[in-house]
């Protein structure tokens, strides 16, 4: 059942984090754009974990994938809070559109801009920006998930490049994307976090190929699959950075990223929570909508604070990150309590529409597989904690 368009003014006597007039528009632009291009289309690319390919083109025309690049390179010029309010809003309607223009713009498109050459910059990042090409970030390996440190895709050194080999999991975009930054161990001796590069492969590339494409639990509408490089020849000018240094450079990405994550949380917070209130003001039982009931009302209550909660915290890390300072603890914190608030939404969210929360027939049952991934996905929330704990500790 659609209700997202039934409810995309439930939240008008909300805080106001003092938006201006053009950051309004945005946010408007993104929620027509969602209602509009992904809402009448959400069950069937969900049930046939379809990549809407579609709705990216659309997404690129209208700049929602380089956000946050400037213009000179094809982005929109715009900041971290204006990204916040574009991947919320997708999210609200469907987390897995959310969750891949995500990593098209944090990761992918981001270290190649963070980390690039003027050359890489015009010759990678421009079309990404621009939307013309899909991009995929391959850190993750079946042993090396929250300790990234220890990756062993290896990169040796050779006459015109690098020769990879080695395996990368749950990338998103791994099948449908473009243009891939990958890590491998350049140096097996040298210190653990000073041994790893990044490298920019390109589809097509002899010796790279998308793996397993996975079955998931949730946002199957967002490709997720593995990457495999067999004696892959990367040229010299592939390389992001110096050499070692790409274990730095991707905690420096996934800063950013965790703000996205939490913009991903936040929408599928309140997907669930005005799919939940749509629900409990229409279902009635003993002769009154669901919604009179103090029980419901409790479960609402709970669930509209926690997400102004989390809203206002990552509008903040965003806010923090486009003047420049320092956002690692603040984007952590973010990120974990917006993915816990998805969840907790998402649960409440199936438990007031009782049984029907269980059916596909309801928007419920959706945000309840998709936010999972909101604790998950660029570190989990007991890794942010971690982060959080050890920037407490050093008075950051």
């Amino acid at each position: 059942m659609t209700v997202a368009s039934e409810v995309s003014e439930a939240r008008e006597e909300s805080i106001n984090f003092e938006l201006t007039s053009e950051q309004k528009a945005i946010r408007a632009a993104a929620r027509e754009f969602a209602l509009k291009e992904i809402d009448p289309i959400v069950e069937e690319i969900d049930e046939a974990q379809r990549f809407p390919t579609e709705v990216f083109e659309q997404a690129g025309k209208l700049g929602l994938l380089g956000i946050i690049f400037p213009e000179e390179y094809g982005g929109a010029g715009l900041g971290y809070v204006e990204y916040y309010l574009v991947v919320m809003e997708l999210s609200r309607v469907d987390p897995s559109i959310g969750l891949s223009v995500a990593a098209h713009n944090s990761l992918c498109t981001n270290h190649i801009y963070k980390f690039g050459s003027e050359q890489q910059r015009q010759r990678w990042m421009v079309p990404l920006a621009k939307g013309e090409k899909l991009g995929a970030w391959s850190l993750t390996e079946p042993g090396a998930g929250s300790d990234a440190a220890g990756t062993r895709t290896r990169a040796e050194k050779v006459d015109g490049g690098w020769l990879l080999n080695g395996s990368k999991t749950f990338t998103t975009h791994g099948s449908v994307g473009d243009t891939c930054v990958v890590f491998a161990v350049t140096d097996p001796d040298a210190a653990r976090h000073h041994n790893i590069s990044a490298f920019v492969l390109e589809r097509g590339m002899d010796g790279f190929r998308a793996g397993k494409k996975e079955n998931k639990l949730g946002t199957r509408a967002s490709d997720t699959a593995e990457v495999i490089m067999e004696n892959c020849l990367v040229p010299e000018d592939h390389l992001l950075g110096e050499p070692g240094d790409g274990f730095i450079q991707a905690l420096k990405i996934l800063d950013g990223g965790r703000i996205s994550i939490a913009a991903m949380g936040v929408g599928t917070a309140r997907g669930a929570y005005e799919t939940a209130l749509a629900y409990a003001l229409q279902r009635e039982q003993f002769d009154r909508p669901i919604a009179k009931f103090q029980a419901i009302q409790f479960y609402l209550a709970e669930m509209a604070t926690e997400i102004e909660a989390a809203e206002l915290l990552t509008l903040a890390a965003a806010q923090v990150m486009d003047d420049g300072g320092n956002v690692s603890r603040l984007a952590a914190e973010a990120k974990l309590l917006a993915g816990e608030t998805a969840v907790h939404c998402a649960e409440r969210g199936v438990q007031i529409h009782g049984g029907y929360g269980l059916v596909k027939d309801y928007r419920a049952e959706k945000f309840y597989r998709d936010c999972k991934l909101c604790t998950i996905g660029e570190g989990t929330s007991e890794i942010q904690k971690l982060v959080i704990a050890r920037r407490l500790l050093k008075n950051d």
